[in-house]
């Protein structure tokens, strides 16, 4: 079942790079904060590298000022989203991790079946926005596309 608007994130760890391979869970990323989390199919491909990371990049210092955490996942491994966040410049704060068995994106029924371009399970591009851990926006794109789940419009939805 997908997540809904109100749902809450479920308990799921990821992992990210920081002196070495380290394990956050989604209550210490979520739990008394306001945080948009955007995933993409994959770290260093077409529309994800040129499109919605450097969107977020961007207006990372606007959602900042709103006091919003931003996160990027993807299903990919720590060491692929460090060198993917280092090559496209990713300020300090935004949080770049791997969700590598793809384990939250199928805890939030957001996981698509990419196995026909060599993928295999990847994330559905999308974005959300959660406070405390509910979450109050959804931003879920239709196969192929990149317009809702994109920097500008997020930031245009949420308050």
């Amino acid at each position: 079942m997908t997540i809904q608007i109100g749902d809450t994130i479920p308990e799921v760890t990821l992992k990210h790079i920081h002196d070495g391979v380290r394990v956050i869970d989604t209550p210490t990323i979520f739990s008394g904060k306001k945080v948009v989390l955007f995933a993409v199919p994959g770290a260093f491909t077409p529309t994800c590298s040129e499109h919605h990371l450097p969107g977020f990049v961007e207006r990372f210092d606007d959602f900042r000022k709103r006091g919003i955490d931003v996160v990027c996942i993807a299903v990919n491994d720590p060491f692929v989203m460090q060198a993917w966040g280092e090559s496209a410049g990713v300020p300090s704060g935004l949080q770049m991790l791997a969700d590598g068995n793809a384990d939250f994106v199928r805890a939030i029924g957001l996981e698509m079946d990419a196995s026909a371009y060599g993928m295999g399970l990847r994330a559905r591009r999308f974005a959300l926005y959660a406070d405390d851990a509910v979450v109050q926006h959804l931003f879920v794109e239709a196969p192929g596309e990149f317009k809702v789940s994109s920097a500008d419009n997020v930031l245009a939805h949420i308050d």
